[in-house]
């Protein structure tokens, strides 16, 4: 089946911005993602999806754009050689296997060459960090600091890399350029200089003080911002504080993963809360009011004569307005029915006094009971 055309795909005209590119592409991604379509629609659901990111990939990548806006889809097929650029429209063939070679020899992943065929420059890595925090820091939201690794300048060589009095050369291997050719049949193959690694430069006598890396290890401290609502495994994400890049590259960036520590009272699932409240004996069988707490105080529940154990009262309002969340959750209270214990004999009197009337009262006072012997006998027939 030929494929639809891209601005097509997103409902968009041809000549439309990134932005409106982005815009279009989050709408259907959200609209249209496995996660939020599942059963009989979620096939149809993620063939949409996959056809509106190949459509963004493309889009979204001026080169792409520029190509495919002036040659179709011929443009972008790397199997295909129109509009790529080269003597006689070789270029998309060449472009296509470039890419897999710059994979396969480092060059992929965040790999660029450095201005006028210089060292390649390549983005720092990702950093993750747990945070713990309590589950009312996460309803409230909470403003923070933590300390996380970090490099600075080296003092000594002052970035160099090289022992005071000396400096670098140049990379004899690759002559400054940081990469290396190697022929292979018809192509061409560059990979990253295993002499330098990338750098272009060598260092007879390196630092002391840095081992020649032009840098030290320190720790800094970050502001962190928790919002409301956040949920046990969500991230979020501090642009450029991850580790530095290669040769100029930019920093990554450092992802800081929440975990809740478990509550004393309460449980959560998505926005709502749970907790189990012991109620006696006396208070379930003839009614009456008794507090329990909220992230918020303390509410009060209205216990009706004759409650069960296991009986579930909810409160309205009462549990976590999540970051996505119009309006908060609710919080279910658990009834638990304490049996009295360590009873003194006058206790022990009353109660025995009192099964008795419960007994010459017959099965009203126990209906569930009666209930359950009736299913019983009929397993036994």
């Amino acid at each position: 089946m030929a494929k639809r055309d891209f601005y097509e795909v997103l409902g968009l005209s041809k000549g439309a911005s990134d932005e409106d590119i982005k815009k279009a592409y989050r709408k259907l991604a959200m609209k249209f993602h496995p996660d939020r379509n599942q059963g009989d629609k979620a096939k149809e659901a993620e063939e949409t999806f996959k056809e509106a990111k190949e459509a963004y990939e493309m889009l979204s990548d001026p080169k792409k754009k520029a190509a495919y806006d002036q040659f179709g889809h011929a443009g972008v097929d790397p199997n295909m050689g129109g509009g790529r650029g080269g003597p006689e429209g070789f270029g998309g063939f060449a472009d296509a296997f470039g890419d897999i070679f710059g994979d396969i020899f480092g060059q992929g992943g965040g790999g660029r060459r450095g201005g006028n065929g210089g060292p390649q420059v390549y983005r720092g890595s990702d950093l993750s960090y747990a945070m713990e925090i309590t589950l009312e820091e996460a309803a409230a939201g909470k403003d923070t600091q933590i300390r996380i690794p970090a490099w600075d300048e080296c003092g000594v060589c002052h970035g160099s890399g090289a022992k005071p009095g000396t400096s670098a050369k140049t990379c004899p291997t690759c002559n400054g350029s940081g990469t290396v050719h190697m022929r292979q049949g018809f192509f061409s193959v560059q990979q990253t200089c295993p002499h330098c690694h990338g750098t272009g430069k060598v260092i007879p006598d390196p630092c002391t003080a840095c081992n020649g890396q032009g840098r030290v290890k320190k720790t800094k401290t970050l502001e962190v911002k928790i919002p409301a609502g956040i949920n046990e495994g969500m991230r979020i994400r501090s642009a450029g504080n991850g580790e530095p890049g290669t040769n100029g590259g930019p920093p990554g960036d450092l992802y800081i993963e929440i975990r809740i520590k478990q509550h004393d009272i309460f449980e959560r699932d998505g926005d709502d809360l749970h907790c189990s409240v012991p109620v006696p004996l006396t208070t379930a069988a003839l009614g009456g009011n008794i507090e329990v707490p909220t992230l918020g105080g303390k509410a009060e529940i209205e216990i009706p004569e004759g409650t069960q154990h296991g009986k579930t009262f909810r409160l309205r309002g009462k549990g976590i307005k999540g970051i996505r969340s119009s309006y908060p959750g609710d919080l279910y209270c658990h009834i638990n029915v304490e049996t009295p214990v360590k009873l003194t004999e006058h206790q022990r009197k009353l109660l025995k006094e009192l099964d008795e009337s419960f007994k010459k009262g017959g099965e009203k006072h126990s209906p569930n009971s009666k209930s359950w012997t009736d299913r019983v006998k009929n397993i036994f027939k």
